[in-house]
């Protein structure tokens, strides 16, 4: 018998991953180019040239001992020390290789920083809609997940973050830019946030951590930047991964970075590389560490993504579906006619259109769709779509 723990796990499977398969199974009876999958984030565009070449490179020319052995727990030293580098001169930071330790993308990072500063009864405070993950990895170390209501146009509101901290406020988790509505939180957004952070701090006499969930950085869109958390609050933790920016899911490669300013910073460090190791990572992947090191400055083809945005959201909007334009990360997050997300996926699904409901990222009322897909399934799909307003039209 599975662990009691597990059951309840297992009846909530991911919706995502489940949708997916639903795909495989639709392909195989309708054929692969009459499916519209939106389900899945797994980027459409390759990852840049740079990265193959790179690991070309040191599978043939660097010591292979080295390049697939054991390190630091905390990553081999030279590559965290390129990491800090290249975020000092985006940024203006002043990092050094003890601050960044890598992870196993940045799921595996906020599992190491959750495991670090979480006992049990610790509340974690995060934004609905959110990455529906976050209330397992809060549930792993017996935390609690906290969740401030959106706004119409999912800005985080201060005064409803407020009330949402407590004394037993441990973190706060911010995914910016969004996932699921592409939206990306601004400076001033950022200092009004973090001005409660500070008075609640305060008030209560504890730390309160703030963690930047950031897979999106990169993926932005209309001459948006998005603010770098550490420069508006001492105790950020920064936890990031490739999966996006170079195109790597797969490869699971990310890291932390804790700056010196965090309260009881020597003891996050080491309890942050005792995590990685104890809750079965060790490392993160050696070659992937070597070959991200040599890519820092590498980019994905952001415009890719931006076309298929310009092109999905003119056309759903013009048939009368209701989404906000995303800035940011690749994802429409649109409302389903009727109210009902579930049904409106359901009804998808007769036009062979796989779409998410928002009630996986506690955001009822909206269907999520991934537009990481190519240009050509976005306009094979566009009759679809049509179908599908004119039933609720």
């Amino acid at each position: 018998m599975i662990a009691k723990s597990m059951v309840e796990y297992v009846k909530g499977s991911s919706v995502i991953r489940a949708m997916f398969e639903e795909g495989k199974r639709l392909a195989d009876i309708y054929g692969a180019e009459n499916v519209y999958d939106y389900s899945l984030g797994n980027p459409s565009v390759e990852p840049p040239a740079q990265v193959r070449e790179a690991m070309v490179d040191i599978i043939r020319n660097e010591d292979q001992n080295l390049v697939h052995g054991y390190m630091n727990n905390a990553g081999y030293e030279d590559v965290r020390e390129t990491i800090a580098e290249s975020l000092n001169k985006k940024f203006g930071t002043k990092f050094t290789l003890k601050n960044i330790l890598m992870t196993v993308g940045a799921a595996g990072g906020l599992n190491v920083i959750l495991k670090t500063l979480i006992d049990a009864g610790d509340e974690v405070v995060t934004f609905s809609p959110f990455f529906g993950e976050y209330r397992n990895y809060v549930a792993n170390f017996s935390g609690r997940l906290v969740i401030v209501p959106p706004t119409d146009d999912f800005i985080p509101d201060p005064e409803l973050f407020e009330k949402a901290l407590t004394p037993k406020t441990k973190a706060v988790i911010i995914n910016n830019p969004n996932n699921p509505t592409g939206v990306v939180y601004s400076e001033d957004t950022i200092k009004r946030l973090v001005d409660v952070l500070e008075k609640k701090q305060k008030e209560y006499g504890t730390s309160i951590y703030l963690i930047a969930d950031e897979p999106y950085r990169e993926l932005v869109y209309d001459g948006v930047s998005v603010p770098y958390l550490t420069k508006y609050y001492d105790n950020t933790i920064v936890g990031y991964s490739y999966s996006k920016s170079l195109s790597l899911p797969g490869e699971r490669i990310g890291y932390l970075v804790m700056p010196n300013e965090l309260d009881d910073f020597e003891n996050i460090i080491q309890a942050a590389g005792i995590a990685n190791r104890i809750l079965g990572f060790v490392n993160a992947p050696s070659l992937i560490q070597r070959t991200v090191a040599k890519c820092v400055d590498a980019e994905v083809d952001v415009e890719a993504y931006n076309y298929n945005r310009e092109l999905l959201y003119n056309s759903l909007t013009d048939m009368g579906f209701e989404c906000i334009k995303p800035q940011g990360a690749f994802y429409l997050f649109v409302k389903a006619p009727g109210g009902d997300d579930k049904a409106f996926c359901d009804k998808a699904k007769e036009f062979n259109l796989l779409l998410v409901p928002g009630t996986t990222f506690n955001g009822p009322g909206y269907v999520r769709i991934a537009y990481c897909v190519s240009p050509d399934m976005i306009k094979r799909s566009l009759p679809a779509f049509e179908k599908l307003a004119s039933f609720y039209s």
